[in-house]
This record gives structure tokens, C-alpha cells and sequence, in this order.
């Protein structure tokens, strides 16, 4: 699943969880949630560290 997908899912066993007054089934879903948001950050972080490598790569094309 995506990240976005990871965190919808995430939200909807929190409040099903919350209103039944199941703690596990919250619980799995804040978890499910918060690995939605990580993989979201680690994307992120892959599109900046790509952006980095392209910029040095070109500079160094420049160079030669």
C-alpha cells in the first residue's frame, strides 16, 4: 500500500477502534498510520537526496 493509503486505513481502525471501545484495534490503527506517515517522510528524504545527487552530477559535467 502507499503511504497515503497506509494512513487512511490507519485513521479509520483509530476512530472504528475508538468508538467500540476496542484499544487493540486503535492501537493498530495509529500504528498503521504513523507507517503511513514514515514512508511519506521517506520519500521525501529519496526525492531531496535524488535532487542532491542530479545537482552534483551536473556540476560536475560542467567541470570536465
Amino acid at each position: 500500500m502507499g503511504a497515503k493509503s497506509d494512513q487512511v486505513k490507519g485513521k479509520a481502525k483509530e476512530v472504528v477502534g475508538s468508538t467500540i471501545g476496542n484499544e487493540d484495534l486503535e492501537a493498530e490503527g495509529t500504528a498503521d498510520r504513523k507507517a503511513g506517515e514514515m514512508k511519506e517522510k521517506a520519500g521525501e528524504i529519496e526525492d531531496k537526496v535524488e535532487g542532491v545527487i542530479d545537482q552534483v552530477k551536473e556540476s560536475l559535467r560542467k567541470e570536465k
